[in-house]
């Protein structure tokens, strides 16, 4: 048996799986997020903890004789966040999430210094990720900064409460802009953008590799063995990847979950930052991948959901699957913006809006204009992707919105490719991290990471609804354009 953890924004998740590649039980525990001010987003590593004894205890008690056999542990966790811990290990204050946009001028002054910065971390420096948010705390809170002994991305704090080891693993370190993405080693050069160094970092591995074992104190709490292997492990998206087969260059998923992401193996280091694109290490040694990143996907759904005042997203989701192609037609159009944007503007001051809303905009056409322009934001990605010679045929559908058909179809339509559901799709982070743990015993590549069986196909199609998505596209990216300009 081998266990994935996977530590979302929005939930801790577990997933165990045997050795046939059948998935025995899921378990998953909700997560809060504080923004104690407008463009902070902040959680506390304690709760993830607390998620994770909850899903461990789920499963143990649902499957008691395969929670015995459990062989190893994979982790997968939300990329750039920063755990700040002092010298004893404690935390110095609440992690600083992905979806925080305090750092945007500490991004300006990073890559003024350092004009090599995006060609070596693979990307623009932008607010979301680690090493601005270092940045910024060296200014804003010095007191906190000078008892800052380690830096530890989400997953790679809970390894350490598993094993008493400050690791990572490559995937996630490239989120850091700590990492010479193309050396997969630390940059010095980016460390001391930051006033840090390697002292400041934990050791590297890769995902498929050993990245500790399991401590006798975290074995009694979890009724595991002690000394079971906790691997590298990967960033979500590259966990995803390895949960959904994609392991050969040229194989990608597309991911709507609280974030949305089109990832692209590549067998390569392949920058174009000049797009916004990321280019990270993958969870795989001697892979890297290409990324397109918008901050709001899943979650505009949500936030639908809280303004109709309906009761749940797959409510929403409805509303907008029942509309008629004139009030497709007829929606207004919606900038997918909540909280800035990365592919293809690096903005954290850009935001949502409705345009062309009249007497006659209902809540069905809210719905679904909130799920268009998400497609949108998608398909502006894929955009970029392709400006960076990036080509792929098929993408596998991962996350929460893997659910809708209707969101499925509109993607195929919009981006001209295949998309395909699969087996497990929602739980692509957790299945990856299983799997990252598999290898790190020495599973082989080949016969681990197949894909998972596909449950649905939806290919392009021609016709009078997809030259509408493509009229209304190109109105979405004028106004995302204007929105820049002002």
């Amino acid at each position: 048996m081998f266990l994935g953890l996977d530590y979302g924004t929005s939930e801790v998740k577990a997933l165990l799986l045997d050795a046939q590649h059948q998935v025995l039980g899921t378990a998953g525990a909700a997560l809060q997020l504080s923004r104690p001010q407008p463009g902070w987003s902040e959680q506390a590593p304690a709760d993830w903890w607390a998620g994770t004894l909850a899903v461990c205890a789920e499963l143990r008690a649902a499957h008691p004789h395969a929670w015995q056999q459990v062989q190893a542990i994979g982790l997968s966790g939300q990329m750039h966040g920063a755990v700040l811990l002092d010298a004893a290990d404690q935390v110095l204050r609440p992690a600083m999430l992905w979806n925080d946009t305090r750092a945007e001028a500490e991004c300006r002054a990073m890559m003024d210094e350092l004009p090599a910065l995006p060609m070596l971390s693979g990307c623009l420096a932008m607010p979301g990720f680690t090493a601005p948010k270092l940045r910024w705390l060296a200014t804003h809170e010095p007191q906190t900064f000078a008892r800052v002994a380690k830096v530890l991305l989400p997953k790679d704090w809970i390894r350490l409460r598993l094993t008493g080891e400050h690791v990572t693993d490559a995937s996630d370190a490239s989120g850091t802009t700590w990492l010479d993405v193309a050396r997969r080693d630390w940059s010095d050069e980016l460390l001391a953008l930051t006033g840090l160094s390697r002292a400041h970092m934990p050791r590297l591995v890769e995902g498929s590799e050993p990245g500790g074992t399991l401590l006798a104190s975290a074995a009694t709490t979890l009724g595991l063995r002690p000394g079971i292997v906790v691997a590298g492990g990967g960033g979500d998206n590259a966990a995803s990847a390895v949960g959904m087969g994609i392991v050969q260059p040229g194989m990608g998923f597309l991911s709507l979950g609280t974030s949305g992401v089109i990832f692209v193996a590549t067998d390569r280091y392949r920058p174009n930052p000049q797009s916004a694109v990321h280019a990270y290490c993958h969870a795989l040694p001697g892979q890297w991948h290409q990324m397109s990143v918008m901050l709001s996907a899943a979650s505009c759904l949500r936030w639908a959901r809280q303004l109709l005042g309906r009761a749940s997203d797959a409510e929403v989701e409805a509303l907008a699957a029942a509309t008629t192609p004139a009030q497709r037609e007829a929606a207004p159009i919606f900038l997918p913006y909540l909280g800035g944007e990365r592919t293809p503007y690096n903005s954290a001051t850009l935001r949502a809006s409705l345009h062309g809303m009249g007497h006659d905009t209902d809540a069905a056409a809210v719905a679904y204009a909130v799920m268009e322009g998400v497609a949108y934001g998608l398909a502006d990605g894929h955009a970029a992707l392709q400006a960076a010679g990036t080509v792929v045929r098929r993408l596998s559908l991962v996350g929460g919105g893997a659910r809708s058909a209707l969101w499925a179809q509109m993607l195929a339509d919009l981006l001209g490719t295949e998309i395909v559901i699969h087996a497990d799709s929602a739980a692509g982070g957790a299945l990856g991290a299983a799997r990252l743990g598999w290898l790190a015993v020495g599973g082989e590549l080949k016969s681990v990471c197949g894909a998972p069986a596909v449950l649905a196909l939806h290919a392009p199609q021609r016709g009078t609804a997809a030259e509408r998505l493509a009229a209304r596209w190109q109105r979405f990216r004028a106004l995302g354009v204007a929105a820049v300009r002002t």
